[in-house]
């Protein structure tokens, strides 16, 4: 279909459906929000997040306790998601493709990235670990539950399936996050968490945050499991993560919308009227 046609189609001049337009632009708005934040804003909604998904950690273990199952678990487990929604905290795994959307669109620099996935990586992690302090404090008849599901990650020989585990993790909670910001409906958004929960913890797929809360349950039980064996597994993984992430999700986005971008390039290029 030439680029005349959709334009006659949609009711906006961009040569592509009005859909995308929309949510192209919300991307990058969103994406250019969480860019812009002070380092204060991101560590504090990064220790939110670590705190808000032990929420989910600690309802799968309590199922897993109770039933054995880890798709049960999985379950249970979307609470953590619904939470980090609703309560508009996020994880690292998040900051996929929003933020390099709007870096891509040149609404943001590369320094802000950085800044916003080491705080908000560093602080998930510190938030994530005091509060598996608190569920180890709380429910020590959790403790094989804990150990067994950290060994699980933490004995895991690194090879094909284990970075594929690790891949898929991170497309699939950067795929929750693209379903979320695609519609107004709160339900639907409840839904995408829940899908995604029960996805990522029934599944077991490696996710360095969620997995490593699991691991620091384990260690601070005192089972067999050391931070250094923690190290090994959570650098591995989160390489992975990205990777599943940026190409599995993020980049299809910007090759649909590779129109788009470059007519929002244009417009940042003309003066602060083509801004966002």
């Amino acid at each position: 279909m030439s680029d005349e046609r959709r334009r006659e189609l949609g009711e906006s001049d961009a040569p592509v459906e009005d859909e995308i337009e929309d949510s192209f632009e919300a991307v990058v708005e969103e994406g250019a929000e969480r860019l812009q934040r002070t380092t204060r804003v991101v560590v504090a909604t990064g220790l939110a997040g670590g705190l808000e998904i032990g929420l989910g950690v600690m309802a799968y273990l309590a199922v897993l306790h109770e039933t054995d199952s880890h798709l049960l678990a999985g379950l249970a487990f979307g609470i953590g998601l619904i939470a980090l929604y609703l309560a508009h905290s996020e994880l690292f795994t998040e900051n996929f493709l929003l933020p390099i959307v709007a870096l891509v669109a040149r609404e943001g620099t590369v320094v802000q990235l950085a800044r916003l996935w080491v705080g908000t990586l560093l602080s998930n992690l510190a938030g994530g670990w005091l509060f598996m302090w608190l569920v180890v404090q709380a429910f020590p008849q959790w403790h094989d539950e804990l150990e067994e599901a950290a060994r699980h990650y933490v004995d895991a020989p690194f090879g094909l399936q284990v970075a594929v585990l690790a891949v898929l993790g991170g497309s699939t909670i950067t795929l929750v996050t693209r379903m979320q910001q695609g519609t107004d409906s709160d339900p639907a958004k409840i839904v995408a968490a829940v899908v995604g929960g029960f996805l990522l913890s029934g599944l077991q797929l490696f996710h360095s945050i969620l997995d490593s809360l699991l691991v620091f349950g384990a260690i601070q039980a005192g089972a067999d499991v050391s931070y250094g064996q923690w190290a090994g597994w959570f650098g591995y993984t989160l390489v992975f993560n990205v990777l599943g992430g940026v190409l599995l999700v993020t980049a299809l986005r910007l090759v649909r919308s590779a129109d788009l971008v470059r007519h929002r390039r244009r417009s940042a290029r003309s003066g602060p009227s083509g801004a966002a």
